[in-house]
């Protein structure tokens, strides 16, 4: 069918509308962080009266910047990684093999994302005060506690994307590999895992991007030295004052590599989301 003239003004229009959408409180936010602090609280201008580049500066010494992002990063990488791995266990013994209660169990995974996050702050933060009463390891106000939070967002949903996207692997493949004479760990190490590998690049940028934006849980169960980012930039609004350009800039910046390594993965996260969501 040939797009009429109506219907290619309605897509001009709409792509039009929503990429403005979309891009202008990307320039609102670039263009705020190089006013300086007082253009900024003088009133809203399109254009900066003045270029500075003296907020991407004092961003780290006003709040301790570069602590938080390392927080994050190690709380992030590490719940990341600790998701993946399980994951691919969980998500390839349970492709693979049919065993009793295994409906329950995938009912029971995905249904766990139909509760909102706040629902589980209060029993979480008991459940690690009382672990550190009974058995004396700290949870509250450690990367650690923060860390087994994560994994109690990511893991459900990682499971049963990965588990769809082993579901599209032949197992032709593990007969294949099992007249070799290879195991399941070998099988699953060396077919299964380089097939599926669009499959854990999604779950792992998943896992990254639940953990590096989240603030709820961030502010109940960390601390000064263990804040992250994603807390961290509330450091910059005081009682006498409000460092928007430092806001922007500082978000700047934390945001870079998290858009670079997306983009780099772009392919392969559209590719593994896609097949996992429709086995």
């Amino acid at each position: 069918m040939r797009e009429t003239v109506g219907e290619k003004i309605f897509r001009v229009v709409v792509i039009t509308g929503l990429g403005l959408f979309v891009l202008l409180p990307l320039y609102v936010m670039i263009t705020t962080s190089f006013k300086p602090l007082g253009d900024v609280q003088a009133g809203f201008t399109w254009l900066p009266s003045r270029i500075t580049i003296a907020p991407f500066i004092e961003m780290w010494s006003t709040v301790p910047l570069a602590r938080y992002f390392m927080n994050s990063l190690v709380v992030t990488s590490v719940a990341t990684l600790f998701s993946v791995l399980v994951a691919i266990f969980a998500a390839y013994a349970v492709s693979r093999w049919r065993f009793r209660g295994r409906n329950a169990f995938m009912t029971s995974v995905l249904s766990t994302q139909m509760f909102p996050g706040v629902l589980f702050l209060l029993p979480l933060y008991l459940i690690f005060v009382n672990i550190d009463t009974t058995f004396g390891v700290p949870l509250v106000g450690t990367r650690i506690g923060l860390i087994i939070t994560y994994l109690t967002f990511s893991l459900p949903f990682s499971i049963w994307m990965l588990a769809g996207y082993f579901d599209g692997i032949p197992q032709e493949l593990d007969q294949a590999g099992k007249v070799d004479g290879a195991g399941n760990l070998t099988i699953l190490l060396r077919i299964i895992l380089p097939a599926a590998r669009p499959g854990i690049v999604a779950v792992a940028i998943y896992a990254f991007m639940t953990a590096w934006g989240e603030v709820l849980f961030a502010s109940v169960l960390t601390t000064e030295e263990t804040r992250t980012l994603a807390v961290g930039l509330r450091q910059y609004a005081t009682q006498t004052n409000v460092y928007w350009n430092q806001i922007l800039a500082a978000s700047i910046a934390v945001s870079i590599p998290v858009v670079v390594g997306f983009l780099m993965m772009q392919k392969n996260f559209v590719a593994g989301l896609t097949a996992g969501a429709v086995k």
